[in-house]
């Protein structure tokens, strides 16, 4: 039977990687195949209606188990092309549509039609493929991505240690403050009284991890009990603190100490999984169909170039974000700190994914000027360190919500924006005016747009817990609300630059909380 080729399933080498050979042929290694939903064109009404904002009633993870599990003949199917090549279904998620594989190198090759090759770069090895992934007719009608051949790091925590002076904080009511808690953050921007009780914030991370000690010295000093953190395994992923504020664990240690400090009754839920490209779709998936902690809102402070991704992982994790929208789970994504290349040598423009999803809420970051009570002025965050990730995707189409809007170049020309732009909202990111934190052990300030994820997060959680339902998919009722942010009209990202309305470095702008509580649908 002929193979075809799996769209978006091509991948080149890392920069500055050299293939050592091909991977060993005993080597055993897990497969993560997505499968179609059961009703493609139910789905796609449904996620038609949510973008026009017309569905207001979130699925029960029953109804969605119920309308969108992949089919018995589907998960059938790969299990008969399992084992024709001697793999091992070792687990199989129908609400996910996830089946995870596993066999030797061989096997895998002879399954895929690839080549599986090991490669050196200046960070480690890797293990990649040469050549697309190919299915057998009937199978590539079923699978929308394997992932899991390439193990290269798929991502980066998008956080910003603060660097030069040791920071001051404003205790008056006059002088400027260069570091803030997140508490007083919150309050700077007017987010609605409460503490997020009854809702559960779902945190994504890729190695790192936290010491409850930390934690302890952390809310104890704002005067606040530790929040309840409960660390998920996912494909053997485990919390392991590596002992560096400059490492991933600076990113764990950020992300739960901002929501944790913003929404202290909320829950935690920390999914750890390998930075993989089938890792952050399992750790995704994982989180959004979690029937223990059922997480109301995931925080995403990792993502790489668009340019970075396949197709297929984009369109598969895309898909998942949907899902989490139709659950009615609000999905807040950093937009990264490199500006508006994103980090890719060049000085071409390009945007950071996941953040690029229309299903995503995507967090651009500021430089806030103010008191410990009062805002003074809020520019976009651009320095010699960092600074806020936006721009257009060349990968998602434009969606509804965002119709009729203009991306500002720097050199003040005005193009009508085509595509899916980035970010969606901001608030303050740059280390400089940053949010104060502990990390194995030592007390410092962090920025990036890593903060401002987990901030949203926590908002989310405040207004989640005020009405009592889950706001969701929360762009297109965000859009038509300009007057619920502050406009951040005055810097640029490096291609682009702020302008009144939406704009290609601050979104829509930094929330004033009590009005975004306000807006009907959230």
């Amino acid at each position: 039977m002929a193979n075809i080729t799996l769209e978006g399933s091509e991948r080149d080498a890392l920069p500055h990687a050299r293939p050592l050979g091909p991977a060993a042929a005993d080597e055993r290694l897990e497969v993560t195949l997505i499968l179609r939903p059961g009703s493609p064109e139910l789905w796609r009404e449904r996620m038609a209606r949510l973008s026009r904002a017309q569905e207001t009633a979130h699925l029960t993870a029953e109804q969605f188990a119920r309308l969108h599990s992949a089919t018995d003949a589907d998960l059938r199917a790969v299990a008969d092309f399992a084992a024709t090549y001697g793999l091992v279904v070792v687990q199989r998620y129908a609400v996910r549509r996830t089946v995870v594989l596993s066999g030797t190198v061989a096997q895998v090759n002879a399954a895929f039609n690839v080549e599986l090759l090991r490669h050196e770069y200046p960070g480690g090895t890797y293990r990649g493929l040469l050549g697309p992934v190919q299915l057998p007719q009937p199978l590539h009608a079923i699978v929308v991505a394997v992932l899991g051949l390439d193990t290269r790091p798929q991502a980066r925590p998008h956080f910003r240690r603060r660097v030069g002076p040791k920071p001051r904080r404003s205790r008056a009511a006059t002088p400027t403050a260069s570091s803030f808690t997140a508490v007083q953050i919150a309050s700077l921007y007017q987010f609605p009284a409460g503490l997020g009780a009854g809702e559960c914030v779902g945190l994504i991370e890729f190695g790192g991890g936290y010491r409850p000690q930390d934690l302890k010295a952390y809310f104890g000093a704002l005067g606040l009990a530790v929040p309840s953190v409960t660390a998920v395994s996912v494909d053997h992923a485990v919390n392991a603190p590596i002992g560096d504020p400059n490492s991933a664990d600076g990113e764990v240690m950020l992300d739960i100490e901002v929501a944790g400090a913003v929404a202290p009754a909320a829950r935690i839920a920390v999914y750890f999984a390998p930075n993989t490209d089938a890792g952050f779709l399992n750790t995704i998936t994982t989180a959004v169909h979690d029937p223990v902690n059922q997480p109301s809102i995931i925080s995403i402070s990792w993502g790489g170039p668009e340019s970075s991704w396949t197709g297929q992982a984009m369109s598969a994790l895309d898909q998942a974000l949907q899902a989490a929208a139709m659950l009615g789970i609000t999905v807040c994504v950093a937009s990264g700190d490199s500006g508006s290349s994103d980090g890719v040598p060049g000085g071409a423009v390009h945007v950071d994914f996941p953040a690029s999803s229309p299903y995503a809420l995507a967090c651009g970051g500021t430089r806030l000027k103010a008191t410990a009570t009062t805002i003074l002025g809020e520019v976009v965050w651009h320095d010699a360190f960092g600074a806020t990730g936006g721009g257009v995707s060349a990968f998602f189409a434009l969606p509804v919500w965002q119709q009729g809007r203009d991306a500002t170049t720097v050199q003040g020309a005005v193009q009508p924006l085509t595509a899916r732009g980035v970010p969606d909202v901001a608030a303050d990111a740059d280390p400089q005016t940053g949010y104060e934190v502990v990390v194995d052990g030592v007390q410092t300030v962090f920025g990036g747009t890593s903060a401002v994820a987990p901030l949203w997060a926590g908002l989310i959680a405040r207004i989640n817990a005020l009405t009592g339902r889950r706001a969701g998919y929360v762009q297109p009722v965000l859009y038509p609300r300009e007057s619920a942010f502050r406009d951040i009209t005055r810097g640029n990202n490096g291609a682009y630059r702020a302008s009144a309305g939406w704009d290609a470095c601050t979104g829509l702008g930094s929330p004033v909380g009590a009005r975004i509580a306000a807006i009907p649908g959230v």
